[in-house]
């Protein structure tokens, strides 16, 4: 199942973090989930790893969506629905279309990001028990994807959001962790950086890190994903961010 509910860590943290197991006032707001919709075509399935990114760089893109900030009355259509999930339990599901299914998908509020292969559409945040029609018949499980060939190294001028290789996740479940990681490098950054990142067309790599980098990595007091074990996994950590602080030298992209 690609469905995730996680808690997750950066450092210390705040007393009243969405990134805990154990209960906090978070719990006690309404509760919201971010949508993401992978393509998923019978004959042209997207590679494994371009997913992954592509799920991770639209998560981006919403979060820095004009639509998706602003306070009072100069926030964007979505700013209260963002702030509203992020004030609580931070939760992104996965699930997948094809055909008219992602026609349909396409035809709702909400961005669709290409990667090499992959498409991926996410939307603004929603209610747990408040999914529109046309995403909640989509299905959650059936993301398994393959990887045709090998991924090149990860090209380390960029953020890389290395996974525990311990782990055998599908690659829906796999797309929300990648999500997060990239969620924790963009609540890093200054508003300087971000719009660096922005610009540059929000480059970084996944990769699975291999057993003794992994011991470095989450030893190294990098932001970290830990889940809460409700789908497909134990709980524990998940996505270790590395090359947050690489953002403000990456070259902006020509338009």
């Amino acid at each position: 199942m690609s469905s995730d509910e996680t808690t997750t860590a950066a450092g210390a943290g705040a007393q009243d973090s969405p990134f805990r197991h154990e209960q906090t006032a978070r719990d006690e707001a309404p509760q919201f989930v971010l949508p993401l919709v992978v393509r998923i075509e019978r004959n042209e399935p997207p590679a494994r790893t371009d997913a992954l990114e592509t799920a991770a760089r639209a998560v981006l893109v919403l979060l820095s969506d004009e639509r998706s900030l602003g306070e009072d009355e100069s926030e964007g259509e979505w700013a209260r629905a963002v702030r509203d999930w992020q004030d609580s339990r931070i939760r992104k599901v996965v699930r997948r279309a094809r055909g008219a299914e992602w026609r349909r998908a396409e035809a709702l509020p909400g961005i669709t990001v290409t990667g090499k292969s992959a498409e991926v559409r996410v939307f603004p945040p929603i209610p747990l028990d408040g999914w529109p029609k046309d995403l909640a018949r989509l299905q959650v499980s059936g993301t398994d994807l393959d990887e045709p060939e090998p991924p090149a190294d990860a090209d380390t001028a960029a953020p890389v959001l290395w996974l525990s290789p311990s782990l055998d996740m599908s690659a829906g479940k796999a797309m929300a962790q990648a999500g997060h990681g990239a969620q924790l490098a963009w609540w890093e950054l200054s508003d300087e950086d971000r719009t660096a990142w922005r610009e540059a067309g929000f480059p970084l790599a996944v990769r699975t890190a291999r057993p003794a980098q992994w011991e470095r990595l989450i030893t190294s007091e990098l932001p970290l994903v830990r889940d809460a074990g409700f789908t497909e996994i134990a709980p524990g950590l998940t996505v270790a961010v590395e090359g947050v602080d690489r953002v403000h030298a990456l070259p902006r992209r020509e338009h």
